[in-house]
């Protein structure tokens, strides 16, 4: 087994790798970015590295530098956890080739075959899996789109090749929107893939999204681990999961689960992954392969008692998986929550900020919390918004339903919003409940006003700001070597430090990351006469579409900001004309921030 292991991500997944780390008796190495240098992965760790700024690009996603890091603390092998370089094969490569370094995860030429989504069409079309009808090559020009419509009909979704979770996909309902759905997938793809190649599906109406876990070792073994349903979804973004569906029979379940392993077989595929599918009316269609650990994957575990993550290391080890198919029993049922910190009344907007004033997680039997939180934990925005995992488990659905409304009574967190009443409000749900939601529940059917009474009937707000002002406190944090060390400094009726005070080399990073739209940060001067248009959230220009002296119409898209790994478009309310463009793109802005001025 290794002696140490870097974990190439933060927050609760890589806690939960840590954790899984610890009872094999292996050593964990964490690296953080400057926003994140209090975070709790960074405190669960033996050793911690900096690896860069707030921006991941420069940080999380800096091949060289976590590789890098990995040398300096000595480590045999690199977790990625899921999201960042997860599913970056360039970057598996770099660690497969890097000498006494393992990746552990599948090979970089199955990320290949399998993460780019024509090729993983391809794979399982020739193994037998039912596939949505679609394009096995990628499409380049936005005619070949209008000739699927008219062969296949609308809507179309237009897919980026590495995109995942809603990202990078558009959905085309009739031939007018084919130009700008066409390019707007491919520069989504571009933006956060680094990869503007699309594809083209049947955008099925409204089906279940059910995904099979899969493990697979280097010995030919292949088990499935039984399914969840992940079919709600607000904008193609999963926030509830459940083991096993509601809403498959036996004879279903079987086939797919099936289907999973077998295409999964064929493609010579090694270590976790979980194979998507769609089903509608009692059909079921191949979607993707995440060449990944899932964030659900905690459902599987408690209905299966089999720990995936340490799986995940062993078979990087080179064991053989010690259980057959048959050994995979299916025992109760598990529901996952992610706790967002986000306004589900507000159209789920995330937090711009706070410090946990409270943070009191549930416990009891069959209640398990992910997280990487502490009471007093400042919140960093500069990423996903989910900051816990609340697992339940029960005896049968009923039963946990049940739990996990007790569970999320419990969970005490003040200072930030969080969506813990809109999943209060889904165990209450006649459709939830009766287990008849689709993918389509949230953003089509669901009532907002449902979701206003249950933010002010059991949500909690942001904290207020400190009023007391004569108390300056600063934490400082020492790194030698990896090995880190807190200072702390409370000075009464003084002036305030600067954030980034140098203390002889040992200073703290500041919490915002240095990022745009923060304190002494050189956002331009915005001076033109008219109506501001703001930012409506924390995010990244990935395009500007007017200039100085256009003229817009009410609707018209004036900036396209990324925030919460989706494309928004930013729009005029009216008409007038563009006095001052005060962006540009890949600039980042917080909330409130002025982007362009009309007049």
């Amino acid at each position: 087994m290794f002696r140490k292991v870097l974990v190439a991500n933060r927050g609760e997944i890589a806690v939960r790798v840590m954790r899984a780390c610890e009872e094999l008796n292996v050593g964990t190495v964490a690296i953080y970015s400057e926003a994140d240098a209090e975070s709790g992965h960074v405190r669960y760790a033996d050793e911690a590295y900096n690896v860069g700024p707030a921006r991941a690009a420069d940080s999380y996603l800096d091949h060289e530098t976590v590789i890098e890091a990995a040398r300096k603390a000595d480590a045999d092998a690199i977790h990625p956890g899921y999201g960042f370089l997860a599913e970056n094969a360039e970057f598996a490569s770099k660690v497969e080739a890097a000498e006494g370094i393992t990746w552990i995860g599948p090979s970089s030429e199955s990320m290949e075959r399998l993460g780019e989504k024509t090729k993983a069409r391809t794979v399982m079309d020739e193994a037998g899996v039912p596939i949505v009808p679609g394009t096995t090559d990628p499409v380049t020009d936005p005619d070949q789109v209008r000739a699927f419509g008219e062969e296949h009909g609308y809507p179309i979704a237009i897919k980026a090749e590495g995109g995942g979770g809603g990202r990078g996909m558009k959905v085309v309902t009739d031939e007018s929107e084919v130009d700008d759905q066409f390019e707007s997938a491919r520069r989504e793809g571009e933006a956060y893939f680094g990869n503007d190649s699309v594809y083209l599906e049947r955008y099925l109406e409204n089906p279940r999204h059910i995904e099979v876990q899969i493990l697979a070792d280097e010995h030919g073994n292949v088990r499935h681990l039984g399914e969840r349903d992940c079919s709600l979804q607000r904008r193609h973004q999963k926030v509830i999961e459940e083991g096993p569906s509601p809403a498959l029979t036996d004879d279903l379940r079987e086939e797919i689960g099936e289907a999973a392993r077998q295409g999964v077989k064929a493609s010579d595929y090694v270590n976790a992954g979980t194979v998507e599918f769609l089903v509608e009316d009692g059909e079921f269609y191949f979607l993707e392969v995440n060449t990944r650990i899932q964030v659900e994957h905690c459902v599987t575990e408690e209905i299966t008692g089999i720990d995936i993550v340490k799986w995940q290391l062993r078979i990087a080890d080179g064991e053989e998986l010690t259980f057959s198919q048959d050994d995979v029993e299916i025992e109760g049922h598990a529901i996952e929550f992610r706790i967002n910190t986000e306004n589900a009344a507000n159209g789920f907007q995330p937090a711009r900020g706070g410090r946990l004033e409270t943070y009191d997680p549930p416990g009891g039997i069959g209640v398990r919390v992910d997280d990487a939180l502490r009471q007093g934990d400042e919140i960093v925005t500069d990423y996903d918004s989910m900051i816990a995992k609340l697992i339940v488990h029960g005896g049968d659905r009923d039963e946990c339903i049940a739990r996990s409304l007790r569970a999320l009574r419990e969970y005490e967190i003040e200072g930030v919003t969080t969506i813990v009443p809109f999943h209060r409000l889904m165990l209450t749900d006649e459709a939830f409940v009766a287990g008849e939601h689709t993918t389509k529940y949230l953003d089509e059917e669901l009532d907002p006003a449902r979701l206003e009474e249950a933010q002010r009937q059991w949500g909690s707000e942001d904290a207020p700001a400190e009023d007391d002002e004569e108390v300056v406190e600063r934490e400082f944090t020492v790194e030698v070597n990896g090995k880190r060390f807190e200072v702390s400094l409370e000075e009464r009726g003084g002036f305030e430090l600067p954030a980034n005070l140098d203390s002889g080399g040992a200073s703290r990073p500041d919490p915002a990351g240095g990022g745009s739209g923060s304190a002494g940060s050189d956002t331009p001067a915005v001076d033109g006469d008219g109506e501001h248009v703001t930012a409506e959230m924390q995010g990244t220009i990935l395009s500007v579409e007017v200039g100085e002296g256009d003229e817009v119409e009410a609707g018209d898209v004036l900036v396209v900001l990324e925030a919460m790994k989706m494309e928004n478009d930013i729009v005029a309310s009216s008409g007038g004309t563009v006095t001052q463009v005060a962006v540009e793109e890949g600039e980042s802005v917080d909330m409130g921030d002025s982007l362009v001025v009309l007049e």
